[in-house]
């Protein structure tokens, strides 16, 4: 007999202020949704990282590559795309992180294997394991999938980032 799937866990606070966002005009949902998020983590704000299609199981931001962010050969600077693809992968742990508990960064790894072109894309995926994992534990880490594109479609740089959640407070004694 085939178990049952686990029941979705409740929208978590990021969840719902996202919702919110869905009940403008869909012509405004982008710029409300940018606005919204780059007030919440102020460096994306810098950088002008665009925010695509943010949901618990994708998320996926762009960043056009534009004086602000490029390097001495034109192209996006590599703190650039390390931060596009920490966005990414921080993100997807914050819209499914438990609203008892905070999302850390532990490890990433980059490694660049080819010149950008244009603006880049990255694309973070949560599978529903790692999401129940993040409902059934105060405490724990994964990795998390990401994958940086360019405007040809190439992958300039490969990326793995691990992140830890713990409790956002200690109980009171």
């Amino acid at each position: 007999m085939a178990t049952a799937p686990a029941p979705l866990p409740a929208p978590n606070r990021l969840q719902l202020q996202l919702q919110q966002v869905d009940e403008f005009p869909a012509f405004l949902r982008p710029w409300v949704r940018n606005l919204v998020l780059r007030r919440a983590v102020p460096f994306t704000k810098t950088a002008r990282v665009e925010f695509i299609e943010m949901s618990p199981l994708r998320v996926e931001v762009r960043l056009r590559n534009e004086p602000r962010v490029r390097n001495h050969i034109g192209g996006i600077h590599a703190s650039a795309m390390n931060l596009l693809a920490e966005t990414a992968t921080g993100m997807a742990m914050g819209l499914n992180v438990r609203d008892d508990c905070i999302p850390l960064a532990k490890d990433m790894k980059m490694a660049f294997r080819q010149r950008a072109h244009g603006a880049l894309r990255a694309v973070a995926v949560l599978t529903d394991a790692q999401r129940q994992a993040m409902q059934d534990t105060d405490k724990g880490e994964l990795r998390v999938p990401v994958t940086v594109t360019d405007e040809s479609g190439a992958e300039p740089v490969q990326c793995e980032f691990t992140w830890a959640w713990v409790p956002s407070s200690r109980p009171a004694r």
